[in-house]
C-alpha cells in the first residue's frame, strides 16, 4: 500500500514537472523623434496566431511555398496603451520618461497579478542616425511567461 502512494505521488510529480509554459509578448514603442512629433504605445495583442500557418519550407529539390497571404498575419485585436513621446520642443522631457516609467510598472504588475512571470526584456533603437537624423523609436518587448 505505501508503494502505491509512493508512485502515486512521483507520477503525480512528474506530471507538474512537466507541464507546458505559456509565453506572452507586450512592447513598448517609445518615440524618440524631436519636437514630440512622434506616437508612443505599449502593445498588447489580444489574439494567438500559430507561426506554421505562414511558415514554408524550401529545400533545393522542392520549393514548396505557404500560399497563405501576408495580410492574413496582422492581428486586429490588441490593446494600445498611450506612452508620452522622450521629446517636446524643449528637448528631452525626463517628466515624459518617469510617467512611462510608471505606466510600464502598472503595466508588469497587473500582469504578475494576474499569474505571469517576466521572464526576458530585449530592447533595441532604431534610428538613421544619418546627419539630420529626426526619426527613430526605442523598443522593448517584456517576455512573460506562466
Amino acid at each position: 500500500m505505501k508503494k502505491a502512494f509512493i508512485i502515486i505521488g512521483m507520477a503525480l510529480g512528474v506530471n507538474f514537472g512537466l507541464s507546458a509554459q505559456e509565453y506572452k509578448v507586450i512592447t513598448s514603442v517609445e518615440s524618440i523623434i524631436p519636437s514630440g512629433l512622434g506616437r508612443s504605445r505599449i502593445i498588447n495583442a489580444l489574439e494567438d496566431k500559430d507561426y506554421k500557418e505562414y511558415t514554408s519550407v524550401q529545400t533545393a529539390e522542392d520549393n514548396t511555398r505557404n500560399k497563405s497571404k501576408r495580410g492574413n498575419i496582422r492581428v486586429k485585436n490588441f490593446e494600445e496603451t498611450k506612452l508620452l513621446n522622450f521629446f517636446n520642443l524643449g528637448g528631452i522631457r525626463f517628466q515624459n520618461i518617469a510617467a512611462n516609467d510608471a505606466m510600464l510598472t502598472s503595466m508588469m504588475n497587473d500582469m504578475v497579478a494576474n499569474g505571469w512571470e517576466l521572464a526576458f526584456v530585449s530592447s533595441a533603437v532604431e534610428s538613421n542616425a544619418g546627419e539630420d537624423d529626426h526619426q527613430g523609436i526605442f523598443i522593448t518587448r517584456y517576455i512573460f511567461k506562466k
